[in-house]
């Protein structure tokens, strides 16, 4: 691993526990009865968020395995 790949491991790692610490903010939202709807949906809407940037960048940790192939 470089440089570059140890930094984006590490972002992935931060971006996983702000997308888990989300996920909890949302229960104890709505375990409480007093559920502000549109404050749930903004913390929905910033977990997908995260989850796509996520995404993105576990996609550059990957190597595109259809290019890599040799005939």
């Amino acid at each position: 691993m470089n440089l570059a790949e140890d930094d984006n491991l590490i972002k992935i790692q931060q971006l996983r526990v702000q997308h888990r610490d989300l996920d909890d903010a949302i229960a104890a939202l709505i375990a409480t009865g007093t559920t502000n709807l549109l404050q749930v949906k903004r913390l929905k809407k910033q977990k997908l968020f995260l989850r796509d940037i996520i995404a993105k960048l576990e996609d550059k940790r990957l190597p595109d395995i259809i290019a890599s192939v040799s005939y």
